[in-house]
């Protein structure tokens, strides 16, 4: 009996010591919409010696032994969260920060799980690699099937910005007034929407994708670094628990327009205090006081062009071409790794056409992209798509009727092991 006491004694210790050393998360369990989409801010604590690595929902938990914690259940998979949506990174000193952004077909399949007899509840894990060699730790939080109203964090899940013009790119005379903006904004929850409308003058340097994103969608420390533009007007709204809002944009006649050139008008949203989305800080050991989400949104907002200049304007638009950046030609990358492409935009551009193609001209990827957007990376299955690693890649810009008005040139790149 004394040799069981002195095995089992430390035993005793050492699992409360791995549970005090434990990466753990702020909020543990959140409401969400059982009927579209929702996104809540996480905050992770504790992650010394610790990375992210893949984030899924499930509808139960099993052991996750030799590691720490409960693993999802293959076998009750809902799906996971896609890398190019992964907008979570590193915060504080040992915090992680992370936008759990449920895509709607999530939460059908955990309301049909729900409605043949499951609980009404499913949940998110995060699983964290040891930089050291120690064990995987899996982290949950209990997502609860709700109909999406106030009891759900506040949380943009789509936003469309449009001038009161049904054309698809607008051209404007020096001088001229230009038309009402509105933004069709989908939300979760109820809260105030704060923030101000920003206009980007031609010559300016153009907001990147972090500042396109909500102030709540970024750490704390991050926020107060997102590019400034000329504002224009500020709103402070609230929002009941309705799921639709139309915000009426700033007076036309405070929209420049004495200078000819690319304008882009900015959708800038503001963090508020939500009860229902708050992390706190000090849960997870990271510090003191609260995050607040209100308005969180796990997209980047879009942006709303005219263009100064008539049709001396759109004879120049057609000379343009989108410039590529990244991969630069030649480039040789990894395969095992994600691979980005980044172009810069032209003015007139409705949208864009991003293709690859293979060593043989062959088309093996083709995407239709929303101007702003300036990015996009390529799905793991690309290298599957080649034999000898090597790939062509450009971007074309079309007008608002599918039309071709600009295209870059062929960039090569090379896929190695």
């Amino acid at each position: 009996m004394k040799r069981i006491v002195l095995i089992s004694f430390p035993l005793v210790l050492l699992s409360a010591f791995s549970l005090a050393q434990g990466i753990r998360v702020n909020p543990t369990g959140v409401n969400v919409n059982s009927q579209g989409a929702t996104t809540v801010f996480l905050t992770f604590g504790g992650l010394t010696n610790y990375r992210a690595a893949e984030a899924c929902w499930c509808g139960s938990l099993i052991p996750a032994t030799p590691d720490i914690g409960l693993k999802c259940d293959s076998a009750t998979i809902f799906g996971c969260l896609p890398a190019r949506y992964d907008l979570s990174e590193r915060s504080g000193t040992s915090a992680y920060t992370d936008i759990m952004s449920i895509p709607p077909s999530v939460a059908r399949r955990a309301y049909q799980a729900a409605a043949s007899g499951d609980e009404s509840r499913f949940i998110y894990v995060r699983r964290f690699v040891s930089t050291v060699g120690g064990p995987d730790q899996f982290v949950n939080v209990t997502c609860r099937l709700t109909g999406g109203g106030a009891r759900v964090p506040f949380a943009l899940t789509d936003v469309k910005l449009a001038f009161a013009s049904d054309a698809p790119v607008l051209f404007v005379k020096l001088g001229e007034k230009l038309p009402q903006i509105r933004a069709e904004i989908t939300y979760n929850g109820t809260g105030r929407l704060k923030g101000r409308w920003e206009v980007v003058m031609p010559g300016q340097e153009l907001p990147s994708e972090r500042d396109l994103l909500t102030e709540a969608t970024l750490p704390v420390e991050e926020r107060s670094r997102q590019r400034r533009y000329s504002e224009v007007k500020r709103f402070n709204e609230f929002l009941p628990p309705s799921g639709k809002y139309v915000l009426p944009g700033p007076d036309p006649a405070r929209l420049p327009n004495t200078v000819e050139g690319q304008y882009l008008v900015l959708l800038r949203v503001e963090a508020t205090d939500d009860r229902e989305g708050d992390s706190n800080l000090a849960a997870v050991g990271d510090a003191n006081g609260v995050a607040h989400s209100g308005a969180v949104a796990g997209f980047p907002l879009p942006v709303l062009r005219y263009y100064i200049g008539g049709e001396s304007a759109q004879a120049r638009v057609k000379t343009e071409t989108p410039t590529t950046v990244i991969p630069a030609d030649g480039a040789s990358l990894p395969s095992d790794k994600p691979v980005d492409f980044r172009w810069t935009d032209i003015p007139g551009a409705a949208a864009y056409r991003f293709e690859i193609q293979d060593s043989q001209s062959k088309n093996i990827l083709s995407a239709i992209l929303l101007p702003g957007a300036g990015s996009y990376r390529a799905p793991s299955w690309l290298k599957e798509k080649t034999s000898d690693g090597r790939l062509r890649w450009r971007v074309v810009a079309i007008d608002g009727n599918g039309n071709l008005i600009a295209e870059s040139a062929w960039h090569n790149m090379r896929l190695i092991p």
